[in-house]
């Protein structure tokens, strides 16, 4: 199945090539291009890709804002696409709050082409891009610097079963659902079961707002390892 990508930036030249690389791949089709995000949500609702590859920083309309857009449509837009923020910096507040809006991760724009090509792969079956330990610091960084954590998630927590809770805590220190398969001893099958419990129960749209939930709540701290 082929997975189709529209590109949202601000600089033709990363458009550009991003297009050239991504289009080169067999699996990936780039069915559009946008140089803001007033025109990326534009592009999105006319195109119906699978994953928006969408820049932080950029005039008219800002990434996060669009990316909120296209993740929260208005009554009668039923099409929601997986979004993949792209930035130059490594700690970026704008990310964080693109994820607490249900962007699927995010990626430097100056990482291997390899990572590019991996990650909307990845983004497109429905994980979330969040192993590399570079989203967690941007988590923790953020987190270490608000106020004490909510209330209300720590609360939530309560309706969770145990071992729904110890998944929940492997997910938001990176672990992919092979290695909390592993760290558990049960089958991959049965860890995407209490995944899916877990976002139900706690109203979560995704696997990045299960890791900023897990950090709000208290779960899991700042400086904590996998």
């Amino acid at each position: 199945m082929t997975i189709r990508v529209i590109i949202v930036d601000d600089q033709a030249m990363v458009r550009a090539g991003f297009a050239a690389l991504l289009s080169a791949q067999a699996d990936i089709d780039v069915v559009g291009e946008a140089p803001d995000g007033r025109q990326g949500v534009q592009v999105s609702r006319s195109t119906h890709p699978d994953v928006v590859l969408m820049d932080v920083r950029m005039p008219e309309m800002d990434g996060l804002t669009a990316a909120r857009e296209i993740l929260d449509p208005p009554p009668g837009v039923v099409h929601r696409p997986k979004v993949l923020m792209l930035t130059t910096f490594d700690i970026d507040d704008y990310v964080y709050e693109a994820l607490r809006a249900g962007a699927s991760g995010f990626l430097l724009k100056d990482a291997p082409p390899a990572d590019l090509i991996s990650a909307v792969r990845v983004v497109a079956s429905g994980e979330a891009l969040l192993a590399p330990s570079v989203t967690r610091r941007l988590i923790a960084d953020f987190v270490q610097r608000r106020p004490a954590p909510r209330k209300d998630p720590a609360l939530r927590l309560k309706g969770l079963t145990p071992r729904e809770t110890e998944v929940l805590e492997l997910i938001a220190r990176g672990l992919s659902n092979q290695e909390i398969a592993g760290h558990l001893v049960l089958a991959e099958q049965t860890v995407k079961t209490h995944i899916g419990r877990v976002l139900a129960k706690l109203d979560l749209r995704d696997r990045a707002q299960a890791v900023i939930f897990a950090y709000e709540a208290g779960l899991v701290r700042p400086g904590d390892s996998g």
